[in-house]
């Protein structure tokens, strides 16, 4: 199909071309595999190089509607290129897919494809390598994939791009109200803004004359430093527990709903939970400190800790992000987290009521999150539902339009 419309698929750069040294702080994008997400680019953390070492690899320079493949681990990741990310560089650990003048083949739609699950199942069960999955270009030429008229094709890309499009926004929108939640824990817990406020006789911006009247007007020397006047000291195993997950093998895991939780992540689903949601997975081996938030019953294996409170699980999800728990591996052959070593690490604790008023604004906001998330699931299930049925024709086009109706808000 490459070759057939004049492009290529080729291999990222090797490491011995682009050494440690040469990565910036500003510069040039470069993808990695961590940076690929579902269809997109996740810029979080994204590396950059010189404009001069891009043009010295410029073979491996990106244009408008390539593909990049992340080349090891899981190789069913992959995304199209934007027009605002033309220019942007292939990393090592990638492969990147040109489908040339597009007279055959799509690239929107060809980049829908490489996404459905079973393009995804072949894809790992031709991968190569015992311990860690690995593409080559021979494997990704040999994908097979359906290929209706061109016509069709660019309709149907047209069409699931609208729900990408939704997709897409409602992540952002999440990632939104997630910086909002971080800023204003940090506002009213580490920065104490409410209280220097007071103590210059105004309200604290955005905080209405209730919930500032609940803060100090001053502060306490104390064994942190000054804290708000009132608060105490607490250790976290006072207010907090953090419980041991279960071990649960993969083959011992019956189809279910219930996402199971390791340090990565949702590692699969099983039939019954361990837990009730919400609550906060922790990172115990392996991604130690990796901490993630269940609105839902989950089962978390023996590789993390779960969250048990009696105070608003929100306040402990974003004090725990605070704590540096990434930097507290305390073994060198397995990385891991020992809980007494959390259990020890003491902050100031507000009043009951100010944790309350905390979780009044937050609560609703992870409300919002989890709509948003269960929207987008949804979204992302109709259109890899659609694909399918659209290239073999059990799907016309207008039902489909139908269909997308009756899913939109």
């Amino acid at each position: 199909m490459c070759s057939s419309q004049g492009g290529a698929i080729q291999t990222g750069p090797f490491g011995s071309q682009l050494h440690t040294s040469d990565y910036k702080v500003v510069g040039i994008p470069v993808v990695m595999p961590t940076n690929i997400g579902d269809g997109g680019i996740v810029v979080d953390g994204i590396a950059r190089i010189d404009q001069a070492d891009v043009d010295r690899l410029s073979q491996h320079k990106l244009q408008m509607g390539d593909i990049v493949f992340s080349r090891r681990g899981d190789v069913t990741k992959n995304a199209l290129i934007r027009q605002h990310e033309v220019g942007w560089f292939c990393g090592t650990g990638c492969l990147k897919v040109r489908l040339g003048d597009e007279s055959i083949a799509n690239a929107k739609f060809i980049s829908h494809c490489l996404r459905l699950p079973d393009i995804k199942d072949w894809l790992i069960r031709h991968a190569v390598g015992a311990t860690m999955p690995n593409l080559n270009t021979g494997i990704l030429s040999a994908v097979p994939i359906l290929l209706p008229p061109l016509k069709t094709q660019r309709e149907i890309a047209l069409m699931l791009g609208t729900l990408d499009d939704r997709i897409t926004l409602l992540r952002e929108t999440n990632t939104t109200q997630e910086a909002i939640a971080q800023a204003l824990f940090k506002s009213w817990f580490v920065d104490f803004d409410p209280v220097r406020a007071k103590m210059e006789g105004r309200v604290s911006e955005g905080m209405d004359e209730a919930t500032a009247a609940l803060f100090p007007d001053s502060f306490e020397e104390s064994a942190l430093g000054l804290v708000p006047r009132g608060w105490r000291l607490a250790r976290l195993d006072e207010f907090m527990e953090l419980a041991y997950g279960k071990a649960l093998k993969s083959t011992d895991r019956i189809p279910g709903e219930i996402p199971v939780y390791g340090s990565g992540g949702v590692t699969g689903c099983h039939n019954e939970s361990l837990a009730i949601g919400p609550s906060i997975i922790i990172g115990r081996k392996g991604t130690v400190g990796s901490l993630y938030w269940e609105d839902q019953p989950f089962f978390a294996i023996d590789t993390v800790f779960f969250v048990r409170t009696t105070i608003p699980m929100t306040y402990c999800f974003y004090l725990l992000q605070t704590l540096g728990l990434t930097g507290m591996n305390t073994d060198a052959a397995v990385p891991g987290l020992n809980r007494g070593n959390v259990y020890r690490l003491t902050v100031p604790f507000p009043r009951a009521e100010i944790l309350g008023a905390f979780d009044d604004i937050v609560g609703v906001i992870r409300k919002q999150i989890f709509s948003n998330s269960q929207q987008a699931q949804t979204l992302a299930a109709l259109r890899d539902t659609l694909l399918p049925r659209l290239i073999s024709g059990q799907l016309r086009l207008p039902e489909s339009v139908d269909k997308l109706d009756e899913t939109l808000p």
